[in-house]
């Protein structure tokens, strides 16, 4: 019996001879959220489509706890819950008659359909909506009944597409302790557009661009990759650069507009004490120095357009 609940193994697709999807290949385990990233058209929508089995690979294999998608489509679904961007959510009913026949929809007995529409109430936060009508709800609650009926069934695989997206700060944060809660009994790929939305949720990150996945690790080597070789530095009475490239390991100094100093330092190499010393003996009125942080957004820029993909765990 296998560990992982997802295993996407070199898939393809291909659409009039070219590839959307070209041998994307991952594990997902119990326990863990992943987020998928990529920018428009990159083929985040087609993979998650084939991850569902809303769509046939042209080439490789998705299994869901070791079950083939092809070969088990029925079994393979049963496993997946799945809150697609466009909520699928009849308006005119009330949550609890929703929540029902989602439950029946998905094969729950008929013994355990009350309990489980109680169970996912109570995890989305639903419980004192039961007799409202969906269509009265406000976007933030739709939302939290998109993701009961994707949970109704308890699946090993819950699969949300832009969970957050629409939302105001107050739904946002919490939509986002529900997804972490989840991820402690479930594996969980979300699917967003919202950079910081991956570092407060996911475990793992994924970043597709033109069909091929650039980046395949964990969020901790994504964080990583903000704190580069580089020193904001204030200073009272800032040096000249010729100075500043006196130091020892400092290979590039610029001055900002907002009176900053930025210096870029050698791999390896540590001149901060140096600095700081510098300062001291020349006057420089030193008065911040502290890394600087790439940000997300650059990140993703600097991801999608390098030419080898970085996979790491």
């Amino acid at each position: 019996m296998t560990n992982f609940t997802v295993e996407a193994i070199e898939l393809t697709r291909l659409y009039g001879g070219r590839a959307a999807v070209s041998n994307v290949s991952f594990n997902l385990s119990k326990g863990e959220v992943l987020g998928f990233l990529g920018p428009n058209g990159a083929g985040k929508s087609t993979t998650m489509k084939m991850l569902t089995g809303n769509l046939a690979p042209s080439n490789g294999s998705v299994k869901i706890c070791g079950i083939d998608m092809i070969e088990n489509p029925k079994e393979a679904k049963a496993l997946i819950g799945y809150l697609p961007e466009m909520r699928p959510l009849y308006k005119e009913f009330t949550v609890d008659e929703y929540l029902t026949m989602a439950a029946r929809l998905h094969r729950v007995s008929a013994k355990h359909i009350k309990p489980a529409v109680e169970r996912a109430k109570a995890r989305c936060g639903l419980s004192h909506m039961s007799k409202r009508l969906i269509e009265n709800l406000s976007n933030g609650y739709q939302q939290r009944v998109g993701i009961a009926q994707a949970i109704i069934h308890s699946p090993m695989v819950i699969i949300l597409d832009e969970p957050t997206v629409g939302l105001d700060p107050i739904q946002i944060r919490d939509i986002r302790a529900l997804i972490r809660e989840l991820g402690q009994e479930h594996s969980v790929i979300i699917s967003t557009h919202i950079l910081p939305e991956v570092e407060m949720v996911c475990d793992h990150v994924q970043i597709i661009d033109k069909g091929v996945l650039v980046f395949n690790g964990s969020i901790d080597v994504l964080k990583n990759q903000r704190v580069g070789n580089k020193l904001l530095i204030g200073l009272k009475n800032p040096p000249s650069v010729a100075d500043m490239l006196g130091i020892a390991g400092v290979i590039e100094a610029e001055m900002l507009p907002s009176g900053l100093m930025r210096v870029r330092f050698a791999e390896g190499a540590t001149p901060a004490e140096a600095i700081v010393q510098a300062s001291v003996q020349n006057g420089w009125g030193l008065h911040q120095i502290a890394p600087d942080q790439t940000s997300l957004e650059d990140v993703f820029v600097q991801l999608t357009y390098q030419e080898q993909p970085i996979v790491a765990e």
